[in-house]
C-alpha cells in the first residue's frame, strides 16, 4: 500500500515508527488548498492526518477514489466528514493520545505571560534594561475554566497547587463536579470572565461552542486579566479578541490555536505586543507523537489483515 503523511512538519513520523510494510510519503509543508491536496493524494490508499491540520471534507474524499483507509491522530477529528468517508468507501481510524501536553503548554503560556518572559528575554539578549516589567502574581489570583473535561481538570489542579481560586463553567456543568476538583461553579459565562484574573478554555469546538467567546464575554473581563486558548480557536471570537486586547480592554492572550494554520505572515495576532502566541504545539511532544505514529501503523496493519481498529464513525 501506498501511504502518506501529511503535514509533518518536523518529518518526525519516520523516525518515530516502523513504515517497512507500506510505500511511505511524507508531506512537510503545510497545503492550503483543496486542489493542491487532491493532486498530492490521488495515488495514496492511505493516509495518515494530524488532526484538524488538514480537512477532509466531502468534496476532497470525492476527488480521491483510490483512498481506502484515513487516520487522524486522536479518537476525535471534526474537520473529517465522516458521513461522507463511508459512503466512499473510506475507512477512518484514530490514535489514542495523552492529555497531559496540552496542560503543559497551558501553563506554559499562563507564566509567561504573568512573569513577561519574552519581552525579558529579549532585552536580556540584546543588552536591554535589567527589569523593566512587573509580574502578576498567580497565588491568591482567580483562574476561569470554560470546560472542565480532562485537560480542565488537570489544570484545575495545577493552579491549587500555585494557590488559586478555581472557577469553572459549560453549558452543562454541575456543582458536584466542580467540587470534585476543588473548583467553584460560575452562575454564568459573564460571571466567569468578570471574577477571574485568567480565563482558560478548554472546550470540545461544537454549534454549541463555535464563538462562545464573543465580544460581550471579552467585555465582561477585567483589563488586568488574561485570555488563554489552548483548545479550539472558533470557540473565541478572533476579531472581537483583535479588538480588545489593541484597546487595551485586555492584559493579554496566550493562544495556540488559530482560525487559519499556519496563521497569515500579515496576521494582527502576530505583532500585537500583549499577546504570546506557538503555533498549535499543544499536542507536539515526543510521547504524543510516538503514540500517534506507532498506533497510525497498528491500525494500517489491522485495516490489512481485514479487522480495522480504533475506528471513528
Amino acid at each position: 500500500m501506498r501511504c502518506a503523511v501529511l503535514d509533518d512538519y518536523q518529518d518526525a513520523a519516520r523516525s518515530l515508527a516502523d513504515w517497512s510494510r507500506v510505500e511511505l510519503t511524507v508531506f512537510r509543508e503545510h497545503m492550503a488548498s483543496e486542489d493542491e491536496v487532491a493532486a498530492a493524494l490521488a495515488d495514496f490508499d492511505v493516509v495518515v492526518i494530524m488532526r484538524e491540520r488538514t480537512p477532509f471534507p466531502a468534496t476532497l474524499l470525492a476527488r480521491l477514489p483510490r483512498l481506502r483507509l484515513l487516520i487522524t491522530s486522536g479518537m476525535r477529528n471534526a474537520a473529517i466528514d465522516l458521513t461522507a468517508a463511508a459512503s466512499h468507501g473510506v475507512t477512518v481510524c484514530g490514535t489514542a493520545s495523552r492529555s497531559e501536553p496540552p496542560v503543559e503548554l497551558t501553563w506554559a503560556l499562563i507564566l509567561g505571560l504573568c512573569r513577561h518572559l519574552v519581552p525579558e528575554n529579549v532585552a536580556f539578549r540584546a543588552g536591554g534594561p535589567w527589569q523593566s516589567t512587573i509580574g502578576t502574581d498567580l497565588a491568591g489570583a482567580t483562574l476561569g475554566l470554560i470546560g472542565l473535561g480532562k485537560i480542565g481538570t488537570r489544570v484545575a489542579t495545577i493552579a491549587r497547587a500555585f494557590g488559586m481560586e478555581v472557577q469553572a463553567w459549560s453549558q452543562n456543568l454541575t456543582s458536584e463536579r466542580c467540587e470534585a476538583v476543588g473548583a467553584s461553579l460560575a452562575p454564568s459565562l459573564p460571571d466567569l470572565m468578570a471574577a477571574s484574573d485568567v480565563v482558560s478554555v478548554h472546550l470540545a469546538l461544537s454549534d454549541r461552542t463555535r464563538g462562545l467567546v464573543d465580544a460581550a464575554a471579552l467585555a465582561a473581563m477585567k483589563p488586568s486579566s488574561l485570555l488563554v486558548n489552548t483548545s479550539r480557536a472558533a470557540i473565541v471570537d478572533t476579531d472581537a479578541l483583535v479588538s480588545a486586547l489593541s484597546a487595551g480592554r485586555l492584559a493579554g492572550a496566550g493562544l495556540d490555536v488559530f482560525d487559519l494554520e499556519p496563521l497569515p505572515a500579515d496576521h494582527p495576532l502576530r505583532t500585537l505586543p500583549t499577546v504570546l502566541a506557538t503555533p498549535h504545539l499543544g499536542y507536539v511532544t515526543y510521547g504524543n507523537y510516538s503514540r500517534y505514529f506507532v498506533e497510525a501503523v497498528e491500525d494500517i496493519d489491522a485495516f490489512a489483515a481485514g479487522a480495522p481498529i480504533r475506528l471513528l464513525g
